[in-house]
């Protein structure tokens, strides 16, 4: 449910609208530095209102310690970090609740949970727990160093060059989507445990507890299946498994290679727009028409980089942990 990790284990909870959201994390070795100024930058490239096309609402965003981090240092027990809410608007949603908003989850929600679900902002469904994401991605960063895992934003509404893609939504006045990739480098040979527990298995299923992604591929992707398997098949040129191409992306039978891990990732356009749309309003039982005010991004992709290297540096932390590749204890 809000669980990940089989060593490197992880709870996300709280609502966007609550009084905080927040993470909890075991099976972090004890010794592991960890201080505030630790999750500034991450956390900072994550917020709204920094790009054109990004939600106005923002937050301090400041990580509170509440267990598992001692003298700066971790402890071997499970980490709790909180961060509060205090830039909410909660009357946007009480004047639309019996008209849930198209592409969101609204409906389900209200289904799955008998009308008891927090429905402000979106509540337990919200993009503003991927902050909590991005704090257990600052761990198992540094627990992974010296990997390096980078993302950028390589697509905006079709549009390889990002300004003209957002142009287009402010032109449009509504909302467009994007692609995102990730490139992962010295990770060890060897990560991944077939069939369930692949390194695209693992991944895969953490991306998609990011709100808003449609899609992932790894390697050359769907464009594999216009090739030859002459042209895919990436040679191998030396003993540590080095290859003359990365088709594969870095991966062979769930596995990696020792050559670089390469995804992409497709993200919706936010469902949140100014544009007239339709739904049923569920107490009238008629269609009527929509329009979503309040604060939202133009493209919640221009915000998924940093959420993208830290689902993946969660992803295989576990892994390593489970290969022990890392310590219990760190010197």
């Amino acid at each position: 449910m809000n669980t990940f990790g089989r060593v490197f284990r992880l709870n996300i909870f709280g609502e966007s609208h609550g009084d905080s959201v927040g993470v909890v994390i075991d099976g972090c070795p004890a010794g592991l530095q960890l201080s505030v100024n630790d999750f500034a930058e991450d956390i900072e490239r994550r917020k709204g209102g920094l790009q054109r096309g990004t939600t106005p609402r923002k937050e301090d965003d400041y990580p509170i310690f509440k267990s598992g981090i001692f003298r700066n240092r971790s402890t071997g027990s499970p980490i709790t970090i909180l961060f509060e809410n205090r830039n909410t608007r909660s009357e946007d949603y009480d004047k639309q609740r019996s008209v849930p908003r198209p592409g969101h989850a609204d409906f389900v929600a209200h289904a799955k949970f008998g009308g008891f679900e927090d429905f402000r902002g979106g509540g337990h469904f919200s993009g503003r727990l991927t902050v909590a994401l991005v704090a257990a991605g600052v761990v198992a960063k540094k627990l992974l160093d010296p990997v390096s895992i980078k993302a950028a934003l390589i697509e905006v509404g079709g549009e390889s060059e990002i300004e003209r893609g957002i142009q287009k939504a402010i032109d449009a006045k509504d909302s467009v989507g994007g692609i995102v990739e990730c490139r992962v480098n010295q990770l060890p040979i060897g990560l991944g445990e077939p069939f369930f527990d692949s390194v695209e298995s693992l991944i895969s299923h953490i991306v998609f507890a990011i709100p808003a992604i449609r899609g992932i591929e790894f390697g050359t992707g769907f464009a594999a299946a216009k090739m030859f398997g002459s042209q895919h098949n990436d040679a191998i040129i030396d003993l540590s498994g080095t290859t003359e191409t990365n088709h594969a992306g870095g991966v062979v039978g769930g596995i990696t290679n020792n050559n670089e891990l390469v995804f992409r990732i497709a993200v919706k356009p936010t469902s949140s727009t100014p544009k007239e749309q339709h739904t049923l309003n569920w107490e009238t039982k008629k269609i009527e028409e929509f329009s979503v005010k309040g604060r939202h991004d133009l493209c919640i992709a221009l915000r998924v980089p940093v959420i993208l290297e830290a689902v993946a540096a969660i992803a295989l932390a576990d892994l390593m942990l489970i290969e022990q590749k890392i310590p219990r204890v760190l010197k």
